[in-house]
């Protein structure tokens, strides 16, 4: 099947009518998968990784820039997807099942890196948000298809006791997954709430050395353990805090497009960054389309 560049209307109704009616052939399209030909090396010249992300709608975490509910609209998010996926030097995807099975229906997942995400439970605005439970894929289904490993993300609120069962199950995905011989993505945090109540991450260069530390240290064995992390103000403290192979994080959708571009390109000139993971920032540009800010991106590599 020829990698798709769009999708339609028609494309999405047939993705609904194969999952009414045929529901195996899920599975089947999973056992029949090209994999990637070079594993968790990607196709960039320094062999560093450009995944696109899309597992915040899980969460219930739909805003991108100022529209509130930008990933709600399931057509148009694969439509982005499968634009952002077919372009050179995007190596794969990070998702929930639902999300990759649509891709993988719509034949987008041929040769490319496939992440699971792991724990949605904490869902943005709840008061059980820290309580954050393995609630998508499990490390014997990640093996089972065939994926090249499974995402964590790992938050720490020291005020929040529900912090350290996050923090137990965490360690025994990680665990889970290098029995297995799969990467462990951890993406950790040091968050709280403020006085509205709201969750916030904190993004100042000694919480993420902390929280980089701390997710580092999970599990029995860190030998398949990589590290997703932000991009903050002295990214070079924070990477001297670990050995560990690091994804750069893209995170929210940014104005100044040339700022953020400029702000990960100085990371990326790290070696202990392997490559970049980015949503939003590249599905919802600001200004411009789909692929310029993926191009973009893939750009920051080849310098």
């Amino acid at each position: 099947m020829t990698a798709p560049t769009t999708v339609t209307a028609a494309d999405v109704q047939a993705i609904t009518t194969t999952r009414a009616t045929d529901p195996g052939r899920i599975a089947r399209l999973w056992a029949e998968r090209r994999q990637p030909a070079n594993g968790l090396v990607g196709q960039n010249p320094d062999g560093r990784l450009m995944l696109i992300a899309a597992d915040h709608p899980a969460r219930g975490a739909l805003r991108a820039g100022d529209d509130a509910l930008a990933m709600g609209d399931r057509s148009d998010l694969l439509d982005r997807m499968v634009r952002a996926l077919s372009r050179p030097g995007v190596d794969g995807v990070l998702g929930t099942a639902d999300v990759i099975e649509d891709l993988l229906l719509l034949g987008a997942l041929d040769d490319k890196v496939v992440i699971g995400s792991m724990n949605r439970g904490g869902l943005a605005g709840t008061v059980f948000e820290m309580d954050d439970r393995y609630t998508g894929h499990d490390a014997a289904t990640i093996e089972a298809f065939g994926f090249q490993g499974g995402k964590m993300l790992f938050r720490i609120d020291p005020d929040d006791a529900s912090t350290v069962h996050t923090m137990e199950a965490t360690a025994n995905a990680v665990s889970d997954l290098a029995s297995r011989g799969l990467m462990a993505m951890v993406e950790p945090f040091i968050s709280g709430r403020g006085d509205d109540g709201k969750v916030r991450n904190d993004l100042s260069t000694a919480a993420v050395i902390r929280s980089a530390t701390v997710a580092a240290g999970l599990a029995p064995t860190s030998a398949y353990t990589w590290l997703k992390l932000p991009v903050v103000d002295d990214m070079d403290a924070v990477l001297a805090a670990t050995t560990l192979p690091v994804l750069l994080l893209g995170g929210e959708v940014s104005a100044d497009q040339g700022a953020q571009l400029a702000t990960w390109s100085k990371a990326l000139a790290n070696p202990v960054v392997r490559g970049m993971i980015v949503g939003r920032s590249l599905l919802f540009p600001p200004t411009g389309t789909v692929e310029e800010a993926v191009d973009a991106t893939v750009g920051l590599m080849h310098r």
